[in-house]
C-alpha cells in the first residue's frame, strides 16, 4: 500500500482560480490543475493507493464550507482513495464545538497552516486546537518551517514547534515538510527523535518555476539526499510518512525518489504506507 499523505484539491469552480493564484504567489509550478479527478489520475499512474486532502481555513467564516465539503469528497471519493481531512481557523471560537464535530462524522485529522492563518503555532489560538484535537483522537497536520510564498515568515518556526511540544506533548502531530521547511539543520538538533511524525512533502525535489526553470537554491532550498536518510536514521523510520504536497509535486516523481533514494525495504514499506494505514486506522 502507498499512502501520499500530503495532497492538496479544489472545488472544480474555484481550483482554476485558486491554482493560478497560488502558483503566482509562490513562483512555483503546478503538476495538476487542483481537481479532485486530476489528482485521482495521477494517482492511478503513479500506483498511489491513497491520498490525504488537507484543506487550510484562512478565514473563520470557511471552516462550515470546507468541513461539509470534505465530508461529501469522503463520501463520493470513498472508492478511489481519496480522504479529506477537516479544517478550522484559530479564530474559531467554537473550536471544541466544530473538533467534536469533526471526530463524530468519521473525519480523521485537521490541518493548521500558520503561516496562511497569520498565527503562530505557539499562540494559545492553536494550542488550544491542538490540544482539543488530541482529546477527540483526531491526527493534527502541520505547516512546519518557512513557506516558499512568505519567505521569512516564523510562524512556524522550529523553536515555536518544539514549545508545542514540550508543553501539550501530542500523540498524533505530524510536521509537513520533514519537520520544518527550509530548517533542517535545526530541524536535526531540536526535533529528530521527539515522538512527532513528519512527512516528506515538498522537501526532496527541485522546485520549478511556472515555466519550468529551475529555482535557485538560495530561494529555495531543498533537502539533501544524504540529510534526509540520516534524519530517517536519527528519528525512526516509523515516524515518517510519504507526501508530495500535490499538485506543486509529481506524484510519480516524489514515489520514484523515495523509493531510489537508499532506503532500506522495510523503512521503504514504513514510510510509503504502513506509517499512514496505522495512523488513518485504515
Amino acid at each position: 500500500m502507498v499512502v501520499d499523505f500530503h495532497t492538496h484539491t479544489f472545488p472544480e469552480a474555484l481550483a482554476e482560480y485558486a491554482i493560478a493564484k497560488l502558483a503566482k504567489s509562490a513562483g512555483v509550478k503546478n503538476y495538476l490543475n487542483g481537481t479532485m479527478d486530476a489528482l485521482c489520475a495521477s494517482m492511478e499512474t503513479a500506483g498511489i493507493d491513497y491520498s490525504i486532502l488537507l484543506p487550510v481555513v484562512t478565514r473563520p467564516g470557511q471552516q462550515e464550507t470546507i468541513n461539509r465539503t470534505s465530508l461529501e469528497i469522503n463520501e463520493k471519493y470513498k472508492e478511489k482513495g481519496l480522504i479529506s481531512f477537516g479544517g478550522i481557523h484559530p479564530d474559531n471560537e467554537a473550536y471544541r464545538q466544530i473538533l467534536c464535530g469533526l471526530a463524530r462524522e468519521g473525519i480523521k485529522g485537521i490541518k493548521l497552516h500558520p503561516v496562511f492563518q497569520k498565527t503562530n503555532i505557539d499562540d494559545i489560538r492553536c494550542l488550544r486546537i491542538i490540544e482539543c484535537a488530541c482529546e477527540n483522537d483526531l491526527i493534527v497536520v502541520v505547516h512546519a518551517g518557512y513557506d516558499v510564498s512568505y519567505p521569512g515568515a516564523d510562524y512556524s518556526s522550529v523553536s515555536r514547534i518544539v514549545s508545542v511540544i514540550d508543553t501539550l506533548k501530542p500523540r498524533k502531530l505530524v510536521l509537513a515538510h520533514m519537520g520544518g521547511w527550509g530548517c533542517w539543520n535545526e530541524v536535526e538538533q531540536s526535533i529528530i527523535g521527539r515522538n512527532v511524525y513528519m512527512d516528506t512533502s515538498f522537501s526532496l525535489l527541485p522546485i520549478l518555476t511556472a515555466s519550468g526553470a529551475m529555482r535557485s537554491p538560495q530561494e529555495t532550498p531543498l533537502l539533501s539526499r544524504k540529510q534526509f536518510l540520516r534524519m530517517v536514521e536519527k528519528h525512526g523510520a516509523n515516524k515518517i510518512l510519504f507526501g508530495t504536497d500535490s499538485p506543486w509535486s509529481d506524484q510519480k516523481e516524489a514515489l520514484t525518489f523515495i523509493k531510489e533514494s537508499g532506503l532500506g525495504k522495510k523503512d521503504l514499506s514504513l514510510i510509503l504506507g504502513s506509517n499512514a494505514s496505522e495512523l488513518l486506522k485504515l
